[in-house]
């Protein structure tokens, strides 16, 4: 990780506010972010009334116990705000960029069908032909 980036863009900060994970249902999510983005817990007054900035870092951090965040490049900090991650900070720009359209989408889809989920086996196709070992969508590397 070599930059990270925090918002409080409208869609993903909604998210956020409901406290609730942004559900991968759609190829455009998986595209970016292997699984669904995850909110982190309810801070507790202690980690409010402490070292807030540091306490956030570790309800992030707690959430991630078993998720790869290189995988999935994104979190909402419940009643906050989401925060991106990546290789560099014009990668967690990006990352913030697609994380808003991916919350917007998100909140539409599930708007017109509450019961929404994804094929997970589309999930998994469309996250590793970008991301996989045998990766191929998208440009090539320039040299």
């Amino acid at each position: 990780i070599g930059g990270v980036v925090h918002t409080h863009s409208t869609y993903a900060t909604a998210w956020s506010q409901a406290g609730l994970d942004i559900p991968n249902i759609g190829t455009t999510h998986a595209d970016y972010f292997h699984k669904d983005i995850p909110c982190t817990a309810d801070m507790t007054a202690e980690e409010v009334r402490g070292d807030y900035e540091l306490e956030t870092g570790n309800v992030i951090v707690r959430r991630f116990a078993d998720i790869d965040p290189t995988a999935t490049p994104a979190v909402l900090v419940k009643n906050h705000g989401p925060f991106t991650w990546g290789k560099d900070p014009a990668d967690a720009v990006h990352n913030a960029v697609v994380l808003e359209q991916v919350a917007k989408m998100a909140f539409i889809a599930r708007t017109i069908n509450p019961a929404l989920i994804m094929n997970p086996l589309l999930i998994e196709k469309h996250y590793n032909r970008k991301h996989g070992p045998g990766a191929y969508y998208g440009q090539g590397k320039q040299d």
